[in-house]
């Protein structure tokens, strides 16, 4: 799966809610055998990210479906 990353970074209006590359935690589980962390690996929408989740692979997540918490 590919993520989109713009060449021209002058618009602004599209900001990221969260950093890449940022473990989250979980709210939903994929499936029961897997982590309930996810790392975001980027930006899928201005809702969405694509996530890699242990024990389960990549997932797209809206973000309704994690937490981020700041350290």
């Amino acid at each position: 799966q590919w993520c989109f990353v713009p060449l021209d970074r002058s618009h602004d209006g599209n900001r990221q809610l969260y950093p890449l590359n940022t473990w989250v935690r979980l709210l939903e589980l994929p499936n029961s055998l897997c982590d309930d962390e996810a790392l975001l690996l980027c930006q899928h929408s201005d809702s969405k990210w694509v996530a890699w989740i242990p024990n389960y692979g990549e997932m797209i997540l809206h973000h309704s479906q994690f937490y981020f918490q700041p350290q």
